[in-house]
């Protein structure tokens, strides 16, 4: 599941090699004490983050302010953007945390209550539990820039702190836009959204077209009165098993060899997605989200869902499009994304754009002792990368207790450098896009910092010792 899009067609420039940034001095320094390190967030990333230091034997604490693990994967966490019909987009064996895959038993594409099950698993067997504070809310984090050491203010105590791990997830903060006019039907964003039953005896429109859009919009045509899907942008859309492979095992081929594949497949397979009234997509397969959803063009196909053009105004019970048309609509549902917002820290501890933090590697803010995992889009499975991400940031904190002169020169990569982690992709240039990484590059990046920093390598058995027996 991935959030949803509706933005604007603009012309990236041109990826360029690595290239220097403005160096930002900080005064703040490196805390050196024995304090915890604080995790924000008991989902799959603040999992990982939590692995990774119990392998390095650095203290943490991790607050998690709802009753269990899973973050947006269970239903029953408020505010989460997750709905009943969910599924992985990326493939089973291609979706799980490093060392501890998805069972076989799993469908090629599991869905949201195998996902919670998993990920629930995954904390028994790691035995996470134990230093997750459950039902604590994180109201505030900042810190002393004499000493370098951080307060986190929860909503029942505050916690001195060495480092701060943000893995509170990109999916809380719903991106609404304006329509002019007036409505007088419901508007929703699709993070309200759960049940397919919402829809019966509705006339619905959903508004964009993400993979988690598409999800929706085929649960309105299946049980709507009426249903209809409105988007700007046209999307390629990629089958999920080729040869009866899942289509994401071919992650292993160079970009232009994939494109090749889909250039060949996709006509005999998909065809062309202009006869059942989607835009021809603007750019080239990759450079944003591909769609991983053939069971919308099914629906198309039969008429069960209409699809329509951008928005241009509400009129009362009609919404109206940018072609001229109308439609009389009882619901409209957004489907337009989220920002990447952060509630619990100053704004000014990182840097933003457009609603997204600017990290090093998307994972290292320049401010001493501030890290992030899950602040990336990327188009391969996340879980394995939360994991390369937390070991470096382990690693790194590993060096504040005993390698001064590497945390001086990792700083300094921090503060200069902006690895290209495009891998040659023209990612279309919108705010959505800005956190985008290609999966190949985004490794080889992770890769060759461990290499320059002399960290220990991501191996197989790295976390047998923490299993539980």
């Amino acid at each position: 599941m991935a959030p949803s899009g509706h933005d604007r067609r603009v012309t990236a420039p041109k990826a360029l090699p690595r290239q220097p940034r403005k160096s930002m001095t900080t005064p703040t320094p490196i805390p050196t004490t024995d304090l915890p390190v604080v995790i924000i967030g008991a989902g799959p990333a603040g999992l990982a983050a939590a692995r990774a230091l119990l392998a390095r034997e650095i203290p943490h604490v991790q607050l998690e302010r709802h009753t269990d693990v899973g973050g947006i994967w269970d239903l029953d966490n408020p505010g989460t953007p997750m709905y009943k019909s969910a599924h992985f987009i990326s493939s089973r064996d291609k979706s799980g945390f490093f060392d501890h895959p998805m069972p076989q038993t799993f469908g090629d594409y599991p869905n949201r209550a195998e996902i919670l099950d998993y990920t629930r698993s995954f904390a028994d067997a790691y035995r996470l539990r134990d230093r997750i504070r459950f039902n604590t809310c994180v109201t505030t984090v900042t810190q002393n820039d004499a000493t370098g050491e951080w307060t986190v203010t929860t909503d029942s105590d505050r916690i001195q702190a060495a480092a701060i791990i943000c893995c509170t997830g990109v999916t809380w903060d719903p991106k609404v836009p304006e329509v002019s006019g007036a409505f007088i039907g419901e508007t929703r964003h699709s993070v309200t959204y759960t049940d397919p039953r919402e829809f019966e005896g509705r006339r619905v429109l959903v508004v964009g077209l993400g993979n988690s859009g598409a999800d929706i919009a085929c649960d309105a045509a299946a049980h709507a009165d009426k249903a209809f899907i409105s988007t700007r942008r046209g999307y390629h859309f990629i089958p999920k098993h080729i040869m009866g492979k899942p289509s994401d095992t071919s992650e292993h081929l160079p970009i232009w060899v994939e494109r090749l594949l889909y250039r060949t497949v996709s006509p005999i397979m998909i065809g062309d997605v202009r006869r059942w009234g989607l835009p021809r997509p603007d750019h080239k397969l990759f450079e944003s989200h591909p769609l991983i959803n053939t069971q919308l063009l099914h629906y198309l196909q039969h008429g069960d869902i209409t699809a329509k053009p951008g928005i241009s105004r509400f009129d009362g019970k009609d919404v109206l499009f940018t072609d001229g048309g109308r439609e009389e609509v009882d619901l409209v549902l957004f489907a337009t994304g989220y920002n990447m917002s952060i509630s619990y820290l100053p704004p000014d501890y990182m840097e933003w754009a457009g609603g997204r933090p600017k990290m090093f590697l998307n994972a290292f803010a320049r401010r001493p002792g501030l890290f992030g995992i899950s602040y990336v889009e990327v188009n391969s499975s996340a879980y394995t990368l939360f994991d390369r991400i937390a070991h470096l940031i382990a690693e790194h904190l590993a060096d504040t207790r005993s390698n001064p002169d590497r945390i001086r020169s990792f700083r300094h990569i921090v503060e200069t450098e902006s690895p290209d982690l495009s891998g040659g992709i023209r990612f279309v240039g919108s705010d959505r896009h800005a956190t985008y990484v290609e999966v190949r590059a985004y490794k080889r990046e992770l890769r060759r910092l461990a290499r320059r920093m002399g960290w220990q390598d991501l191996t197989p058995g790295r976390f047998n010792a923490l299993l539980h027996p």
